[in-house]
């Protein structure tokens, strides 16, 4: 905790960022639940549906990458606080207007400004939360954040099937905006304004992560970590009909929904044991190491398991959610590895650049699947993801303690 920090201030900021991240995850989670029903609506349906639905996911992610440039950046310019509150502001609004589409182009705007003000909240809560709690215990504020910041996911999941798509994104809008209430006790970080009062420090200059070798790989790395997350997400979970048939006659069109809010479960569940673990074992690189170790034994399981019940496909994509608990852990090395002047543009950038990377891991299975089995098509990009992830982390140094209230050197 830096020296000029008000205990109450930095127990509000993690309450804040918990709820906006609840807030981000519910709308995240909820264009999947609802985007068929939605698209059914504006007269998407047929062949039509499947170019439609690939069409907006490259559009929002395209938004959060967008995003997570512009509001990383603005974050070191302009403050932490003033990002967090900006990004909940601009989701919300988005999720409202996303109630009203009537078409395929007001469908693709929203859900591009969407993806531009969901990649702003995670990093700007993790940045604050870092600068603001002790060295020793910043990584619990992480926990908090990301724990209770899933379970949105479920939430999402149970309002989707239950009121119609409109009004579902009307509830994400309305939570958002409700939360903006609560920014009266929040401050900005100590560090922040250390770095801002500082003669002749650049602040959010995105090329400093550029010009040094050193510092090029570094940032590259704090990337790769977390490639094997969204590999699991994205492939395992959100096309979980390729892997699985289940044997007691559940819906096959329920499927997906199922492991979506189980996966989730097992992500909230995942990222609580992920951070005390870091916290027992006073490192956070040790801890990535034994989840993925989980999340290779439970893909090897997925994989090779062809047949399962409603009941045991709910346990083993709790367990595949489970083992992509380090999210937290690896968004919280990516902001302790670089200093004041630099550390918001890093961590708002490197998880949305993870979740860009879902585009070329998607298009990588689905082009294996032409000469191969779903299976065989997964174990590949799969292996691929985790490789390049043990090495990222091997190469990546311990953050755990690490003072953080310095600044990078152009």
């Amino acid at each position: 905790m830096h020296k000029s920090e008000n205990p109450r201030n930095v127990y509000w900021i993690v309450v804040i960022a918990a709820l906006g991240y609840f807030v981000d995850i519910y709308d995240l989670i909820l264009y999947n639940v609802v985007k068929a029903e939605s698209l059914k609506s504006i007269g998407i349906v047929g062949a039509e549906f499947k170019a439609s639905e690939h069409i907006l996911f490259n559009w929002q992610m395209f938004g959060m990458m967008l995003g997570g440039l512009v509001w990383g950046i603005l974050g070191d310019k302009k403050g932490r606080i003033s990002v967090l509150f900006g990004s909940i502001l601009m989701y919300s609004l988005a999720n409202i207007a996303n109630g009203l589409v009537q078409n395929m182009p007001q469908y693709i705007i929203c859900r591009f400004i969407a993806g531009i003000g969901l990649a702003g909240e995670l990093g700007a809560g993790i940045t604050l939360v870092s600068e603001t709690l002790h060295k020793d215990k910043r990584g619990i504020g992480t926990m908090i954040i990301v724990s209770f910041g899933a379970l949105g996911a479920v939430v999402a999941s149970q309002i989707g099937g239950r009121f119609a798509w409109q009004t579902s994104y009307f509830i994400g809008g309305g939570l958002g905006l409700a939360l903006l209430a609560l920014r009266a006790g929040a401050l900005e970080s100590g560090m922040y304004k250390s770095a801002k009062a500082a003669a002749n420090v650049q602040r959010g200059n995105i090329m400093m992560l550029f010009k040094k070798r050193s510092t090029f790989i570094k940032y590259i790395n704090c990337i790769l970590i977390g490639v094997p997350i969204w590999f699991m997400i994205a492939v395992l979970i959100n096309l979980s009909p390729d892997f699985v048939v289940l044997s007691d006659g559940f819906p096959k069109e329920k499927m997906v929904g199922q492991a979506v809010m189980y996966a989730y479960i097992g992500l909230s569940a995942g990222d609580l044991l992920c951070g005390l673990l870091s916290q027992l074992l006073k490192s956070r690189r040790k801890v990535i190491l034994i989840y993925m170790g989980i999340s290779a034994m439970v893909i090897l399981y997925y994989l090779t398991t062809p047949s399962m019940t409603i009941g045991h496909f709910r346990w083993v994509t709790f367990l595949l959610g489970f083992g992509t608990g380090f999210w937290a852990l690896f968004v919280q090395v990516a902001s302790e590895s670089f200093g004041t002047n630099i550390r918001s543009t890093v961590t708002n950038t490197a998880p949305n650049f993870v979740r860009g990377l879902v585009v070329p891991i998607t298009l990588s299975y689905k082009a294996l699947t032409d000469s191969m089995s779903h299976q065989s098509a997964a174990f590949i990009v799969g292996g691929v993801c985790l490789s390049i992830s043990l090495l990222a982390i091997y190469f990546t140094k311990e953050t755990f303690s690490k003072d953080l209230d310095y600044h990078e050197i152009n």
